[in-house]
């Protein structure tokens, strides 16, 4: 069971601002885009290593613990974290898990068994921990390259950079870093997917907290995971699910949003669109990446919201009903694209009802919530009841 209280943990990192004691983008940085960011480069990383040499559910749920044990963790400068993790690592997280009982133990799939595993074990996803450690230096790399100019005659500014250097040199602990610090199209696609931190949601309405595109696929693709567990999804219907949300926005950083009212307006305007996409993903992002990821970005950025299986090697069109009752299979290669399109209405519904909340009263804001609440009220796919889940967040 999907609870309230974790739904509403995952949006508070979109309020929480890294980097506050330096001088930083107006738009500054948030701890849900970073960890979107880590996330993209986790999954590159682990490409990078070999498929067979890791576990890609392991790493998913990896990064979502960890994202959870920051979030509580987060108001601690990072050298103090990691002197406090050293020193008294395991009452910390003792705490830490304590604190996220209540929101977690009633999810499917043994979420809460698992993060406990993960943290009390160092053996436990001991090679994903390493890709996920090298992730979340990288993506902090990228955020100081952004900030160090600004910051130049700021007191101990090079002692920061030679920590981040120091920490990213560090994580060369598995064969998939070299191949990727010694890959320059794939630190430009990286780069380039950075740019969506910066690519405003609902860029015609003022919102609390500002959310931007790369967060925001970050939440859906957790939504999503929590969905597929509930459903007893098999292992690779679950992964799918997961990345596929995570880059189901990817061709935004090419073309920027396109409103759903202005993709709707006209006929056949939202077909041109998804050519426009298809065609810029292929002349610019594709180039950057090998074949194994090519062929994945392919499938889940294709109909990215329409469920989907693979068989005799040709991708068939189902329901997340049907996926249910006779593809739940790795074989099959299953992706419930409708469960992803629900997450991401859910995220949606949830920045204009946070806005609201703090009292931006825009019509944009107030029909968009409306809109979504009235679509998916008393709505199940797949077994999920999305209107109870729409419901918890009611006005």
């Amino acid at each position: 069971m999907i609870r309230k209280a974790l739904i509403s943990t995952i949006y508070e990192a979109a309020s929480i601002q890294r980097w506050n004691d330096h001088i930083r983008p107006s738009i500054g940085f948030s701890e849900l885009d970073k960890q979107a960011h880590k996330m993209v480069y986790a999954y590159t990383l682990a490409k990078c290593e070999g498929e067979g040499q890791y576990g890609p559910l392991l790493l998913i749920e990896g990064g979502i613990f960890e994202f959870l044990h920051r979030e509580i963790l987060t108001d601690i400068k990072p050298p103090i974290y990691h002197s406090l993790m050293k020193k008294k690592g395991g009452q910390i997280n003792r705490w830490v898990l304590e604190q996220l009982k209540g929101q977690t133990e009633a999810l499917g799939g043994g979420f809460y068994e698992k993060m406990c595993r993960y943290f009390y074990e160092p053996e436990y996803a001991k090679k994903e921990k390493q890709i996920l450690r090298a992730a979340h230096y990288y993506a902090t790399a990228w955020e100081f390259k952004v900030i160090y100019p600004m910051n130049s005659e700021t007191y101990a500014i090079e002692e920061v950079k030679a920590e981040v250097e120091r920490g990213l040199a560090e994580c060369n602990t598995f064969d998939g870093f070299s191949r990727f610090a010694t890959n320059p199209d794939l630190q430009k696609f990286l780069s380039l997917i950075g740019k969506l931190r910066y690519q405003q949601r609902w860029s015609r309405a003022v919102r609390m907290p500002q959310t931007f595109v790369m967060g925001h696929m970050l939440v859906v693709a957790i939504l999503s995971y929590f969905c597929s567990m509930e459903i007893g999804a098999c292992h690779k219907r679950a992964i799918n699910n997961y990345f596929g949300a995570l880059f189901h926005d990817v061709p935004e950083v090419l073309t920027r949003d396109i409103v759903s009212p202005v993709k709707t307006s006209v006929a056949g305007l939202e077909d041109i669109i998804k050519e426009i996409e298809d065609e810029q993903m292929h002349r610019v992002i594709y180039p950057l990446v090998p074949e194994p990821i090519r062929k994945e970005l392919d499938y889940f950025t294709q109909d990215e919201f329409k469920s989907r299986i693979v068989k005799s090697d040709e991708i068939c069109y189902v329901s997340s009903d049907e996926i249910n009752k006779n593809y739940n299979s790795d074989s099959f290669n299953p992706i419930d694209g409708e469960i992803i399109r629900a997450c991401d209405h859910l995220s949606a519904y949830l920045e204009a009802y946070l806005s609201i909340k703090y009292g931006i009263q825009s019509e944009q804001l107030q029909s968009g919530y409306h809109n979504l609440f009235q679509r998916y009220e008393n709505k199940d796919i797949a077994g999920i009841d999305f209107g109870q889940l729409f419901d918890y967040f009611r006005l």
